[in-house]
């Protein structure tokens, strides 16, 4: 049994900073990748950042250059620093995970709601 439980949302004013975490618990072997999506009310779920095994990043260009995904993978876990947040950010977080025990799968979080608003 493996989850994933985020952490971190909340309400903030345009400008400010949020840091979201995701912990991975369970049965697990190694991690290869983590990532972010997000979702906001009308839209799909869409990519923010990913971070690969050897912490090479990929970005959405609507985030690039205000968020940050770090991974910690002696605690299993993956943060996302988000500086500089803008209305459009509001969304529901989803972490998620592909890991390795018998075999590779998939994992998602139940996500963390992002409000950015004044």
């Amino acid at each position: 049994q493996v989850q994933l439980v985020e952490s971190g949302g909340g309400l903030v004013q345009p400008g400010g900073s949020l840091r979201l975490s995701c912990a991975a618990s369970g049965s697990i072997a190694s991690i290869s990748t983590m990532g972010w999506y997000r979702q906001a009310p009308g839209h799909q779920r869409e990519l923010v950042a990913v971070i690969t095994s050897g912490a090479s990043t990929n970005y959405a260009d609507s985030v690039k250059g205000r968020f940050t995904i770090s991974r910690d993978n002696a605690k299993n876990t993956v943060y996302l620093q988000m500086n500089s947040l803008k209305p459009e950010d509001t969304a529901v977080y989803y972490c998620y995970a592909a890991i390795v025990f018998m075999s590779l799968k998939n994992y998602w979080g139940q996500g963390t709601q992002v409000t950015v608003s004044s």
